[in-house]
């Protein structure tokens, strides 16, 4: 694995252990305000300093890695499953099944912007993390779909699975059984670059106010905040500190999902 899968590696389990133990690690409460307090720098009392309402940042970026991680994680999940069995389904029985499928139901969701369906869903649903959560799925799934097809179109064709089948083999057992653990690899690749797409419009969803609602530590709601002029004029440090929080997530998780990709394909390992 190369120099930038392990760091994202690093950074990655970096984030969950903050993320565990945030209320070890946080030395503010996330929610108290002190007017008097300020807008004061980067400190010893409070190393990320605070906000406009006199909020410690560095707690509230602790905890925001809570949401994030969070969020991705059950995306993630939820989007791979239901991507899987939908994309198995369309690629191993074909037909009409894979014309509804691969041929209505994904230009369905592929015909409009992923970020803009999740807006509108959101804006129907109203704004909250659970709900945020259901709107990424519902958009997620596609992906996993996609590459799940293709792969089974491919793998269904190899010999064994073929020599399974002439010895009377049911469809469940050759699906899990002999493709599906011959199909996966690739999925693992889109579940890491999975991971960073839902972390990063958790925070776009939420900056725009149709998110996870404030006070709450998210980080695209610590971006909405530092964005006012006279927050970014007095403490830019409000606005600069929760935006490396996501870039860094979102980096990570994309180089892990590059060192994957090179790792699982023996093509590029041997370059």
């Amino acid at each position: 694995m190369n120099r930038l899968a392990i760091f994202g590696l690093v950074v990655v389990v970096l984030l969950v252990v903050v993320a565990l133990f945030a209320p070890l690690i946080a030395t503010h409460d996330v929610g108290a305000t002190d007017l008097t307090h300020r807008f004061l720098p980067p400190s010893a009392e409070h190393l990320f300093g605070t906000d406009a309402t006199g909020r410690d940042i560095f707690s509230r970026v602790v905890f925001g890695a809570r949401i994030s991680l969070r969020v991705g994680l059950v995306v993630v999940v939820v989007s791979s499953i239901v991507g899987i069995i939908i994309g198995a389904l369309a690629g191993y029985y074909g037909g009409w099944i894979d014309r509804l499928i691969s041929g209505y139901l994904f230009n369905v969701f592929l015909a409009f912007p992923g970020l803009l369906l999740a807006i509108a869903m959101v804006a129907f649903l109203g704004a909250g993390l659970n709900k945020l959560i259901f709107a990424l799925c519902v958009i997620g799934w596609v992906g996993y779909a996609r590459v799940m097809r293709g792969q089974v179109l491919k793998v269904r064709e190899y010999d064994f699975v073929q020599a399974a089948r002439a010895l009377g083999a049911n469809d469940l057992r050759i699906l899990f059984r002999h493709i599906l653990p011959n199909a996966i690899q690739p999925l693992i690749v889109q579940a890491s670059l999975g991971m960073a797409g839902a972390v990063l419009s958790e925070a776009t969803l939420s900056f725009l106010g149709l998110g996870v609602p404030p006070p709450a530590p998210s980080w695209g709601v610590m971006l909405e905040e530092g964005r006012d002029l006279s927050t970014l004029s007095a403490a830019p440090h409000a606005l600069i500190i929760p935006g490396i929080a996501i870039a860094l997530t979102v980096l990570a998780f994309n180089f892990i999902g590059d060192g994957l990709r090179e790792y699982l394909d023996p093509r590029q390992r041997a370059r």
